[in-house]
């Protein structure tokens, strides 16, 4: 590509100049950026922000890529930046990346800058841009789904960590031929961040969340019901945590913390596990023993069935339990479910047997309040 002003999407694409140095300073030192962007110098310094301008932005065009400064039309203030690196001429691929200036977040900046730069690049010969962000880069992600990139999984150890270590990055992929965006989400987010009847509250769940998901998985009472049966190991609990809000934006599964909302107390989790394309969902949810008894699983079968009912347009809900587990059956019949029949032999066991399932159904004219 070749350095030339973009003028799109309300927003400026340029060549950088001498006077943006201590914007650029500003934006790469800023912690969040820091976080996200292990290949950064820390600590930032106004010498590595001129040798940008100067020598690395002008060499990322001669290698056939883009480096632009992102800027205010208006004031040509520079609000970020956003360019193209790893280009592969023989695939017509190339690989989009940004970040926002800690004053422009928010205001839908990288959105429009990743657009203006994809429909530039596509007009250029690019057949395929790749966007790659850290598993609990949310915002960088929901820009991909803004600009009209598709999920295509998860790279493991794709990124390299500044200590040394690995990171997993989520894979966000634009054809030329895509729609420009938004790419439609499966699971929309909870209104205001939360369900709530006033008794208890739903919100998804959060890596700050390990500690408590890791003591009710192995609490005795829950670990006798799990299936497989056996408590997870600490590190799985840990992926689910990091990767929950990823997972919800690819429709993967909405998983939520429930919590008393008069004490703001955990008091389990629960979750909806969508089927594409078939218009149904799993639900399941766990409960701390101390919170049992008190109607809790019931409220949040409920909110659950309502939410998937209302936002997602589910046309049907399913649930399973052990035969032998009437507490949970009792839950589902309460809110509506309908016993559906046993499948025999469906779950892992102890020791490589297998146990039987009860499956239970809900379709939204059957929800009971």
């Amino acid at each position: 590509m070749t350095p030339e002003t973009i003028e799109a999407h309300g927003v400026r694409l340029r060549p950088f100049r001498p006077d943006d140095e201590a914007d650029v300073v500003v934006g790469c030192a800023d912690p969040l950026t820091q976080r996200f962007l292990d290949g950064l110098p820390s600590p930032y310094t106004e010498a590595d922000a001129r040798w940008w301008i100067t020598e690395a932005a002008p060499a990322a065009f001669a290698a056939g890529g883009a480096a632009y400064a992102v800027a205010d039309p208006a004031t040509d203030r520079l609000l970020g930046t956003i360019g193209l690196s790893h280009a592969m001429p023989q695939r017509r691929q190339a690989e989009i990346g940004y970040w926002v200036h800690p004053d422009a977040r928010g205001r839908g900046v990288a959105t429009a800058a990743t657009r203006a730069l994809a429909e530039r690049a596509f007009t250029g010969g690019i057949d395929r841009l790749e966007l790659l962000a850290q598993v609990e880069n949310v915002a960088s992600q929901r820009v991909a789904l803004a600009a009209g990139f598709r999920s295509e999984g998860i790279r493991r150890g794709g990124g390299r960590a500044r200590d040394g270590g690995r990171r997993d990055l989520a894979v966000w992929v634009r054809l030329a031929d895509d729609p420009p965006g938004p790419y439609p989400r499966l699971l929309p987010d909870l209104p205001g961040g939360r369900l709530t009847d006033g008794v208890i509250v739903l919100r998804r769940l959060e890596p700050e969340d390990t500690d408590e998901m890791y003591r009710l998985n192995t609490d005795p009472a829950v670990v006798a019901s799990r299936v497989p049966p056996g408590p997870p190991a600490r590190e799985e609990l840990v992926r689910r945590g990091v990767g929950a809000a990823h997972q919800w934006l690819v429709g993967t599964v909405a998983s939520m913390t429930i919590l008393d909302a008069a004490s703001g107390s955990v008091a389990g989790t629960c979750m909806l596990l969508p089927d594409q394309p078939g218009g149904q969902a799993m639900l399941g949810y766990s409960l701390f023993p101390q919170w049992r008894g008190r109607g809790y699983a019931t409220r949040t079968v409920r909110l659950l069935a309502r939410w998937g009912f209302e936002q997602v347009g589910l046309a049907r809900l399913w649930a399973g339990t052990l035969p032998e587990n009437q507490a949970s059956r009792r839950v589902l019949e309460r809110a509506g479910f309908r016993y559906e029949g046993l499948l025999s032999a469906r779950l892992p066991g102890a020791e490589g047997s297998r146990g039987d399932s009860t499956v239970y159904g809900l379709l939204p004219r059957e929800l009971r309040d």
